[in-house]
């Protein structure tokens, strides 16, 4: 499929992409050197931004309460892991920057490390995965960095491979920050192609900074799990509120140490967490979570 390029933009606009976005700088092995992974391992910001943006990735998986076994392509300095790993589950991941996955080692994550490029497409059991996650790596896929390299050819060897290594009904979801609509569609096809079914799920659409583009697609059907793609996160974030909020309450913690939460918080909380699912709840009302008087026959 057509995909639109940097020349089909403007010039000021190319120009400001150019020096804005990572993989037009260099290729990820080469961008991600040790100076750039440090970053991932001191940066309060990045760590809690990665670490949001896999929370919600694990919430669109729809997973069973159960450990699983996830793959996370493009780990990094192992900030999705460590999302993963608590919530339970085990996992393998693997990235092509050797500097992240140092900081990731450095780190002391659970999980499995691998030294890789996802567009070679790796070579997995059939069926070994449960699931798996991917964040701010799949853009990568659309650039020539070498002669060889199509974009198009790479995306369907990755979903390919991919589509064999997850289990019949399995999901991914694959966040990731398209350039433009082109690169969208390319992504989309190459998945639709390999015999994933699904769709893109965009949080908080209207917001210029907080929007996050999620690609949520499934191996084949199964009877366990739903094939209906939940919608999007609604509302504007405002994300420097957002950052210094986080701080504040993280020094606030360090000093009293962690707030018990009461049962209807964790109530609550709870009925939020499956709404982002996409799961039909109860609106919350006076009576959420109140205790109920025993009845006498």
């Amino acid at each position: 499929p057509a995909a639109a390029t940097l020349r089909d933009l403007p010039r000021g606009q190319r120009r400001h992409i150019a020096m804005s976005r990572p993989e037009h700088q260099a290729p990820p092995e080469v961008f991600y050197n040790d100076a750039e992974a440090q970053k991932y391992a001191t940066s309060s910001r990045m760590i809690d931004i990665q670490t949001k943006m896999s929370e919600r990735a694990l919430e669109l998986l729809l997973l069973p309460d159960h450990p699983c076994l996830l793959l996370d392509i493009g780990c990094g300095s192992g900030i999705s892991g460590e999302a993963i790993s608590e919530a339970g589950h085990v996992w393998i991941g693997y990235d092509i920057s050797a500097s992240m996955l140092r900081i990731a080692n450095e780190r002391e994550v659970d999980g499995d490390l691998v030294l890789a490029d996802a567009g070679q497409g790796l070579r997995f059991r059939p069926g070994v995965f449960d699931g798996a996650i991917s964040i701010s790596a799949l853009q990568w896929l659309c650039n020539c960095d070498r002669k060889d390299h199509e974009p198009f050819k790479r995306l369907r060897l990755f979903f390919d491979r991919l589509y064999l290594s997850l289990r019949k009904g399995a999901r991914a979801v694959l966040q990731f920050y398209p350039e433009t609509a082109g690169q969208v569609e390319m992504i989309t096809a190459a998945a639709l192609r390999a015999g994933f079914g699904g769709g893109l799920v965009v949080d908080y659409p209207h917001s210029a900074k907080a929007k996050k583009h999620f690609l949520v697609v499934y191996a084949g059907l199964s009877g366990d799990m739903p094939t209906r793609i939940p919608q999007g996160l609604q509302g504007e974030v405002d994300e420097h509120r957002q950052a210094v909020a986080v701080s504040q309450r993280d020094r606030e913690s360090k000093r009293r140490g962690k707030v018990k939460k009461s049962y209807k918080d964790k109530v609550i909380a709870k009925k939020e967490h499956q709404r982002k699912k996409g799961l039909e709840v109860r609106k919350d009302t006076k009576y959420t979570a109140r205790a109920r008087k025993s009845r006498k026959f």
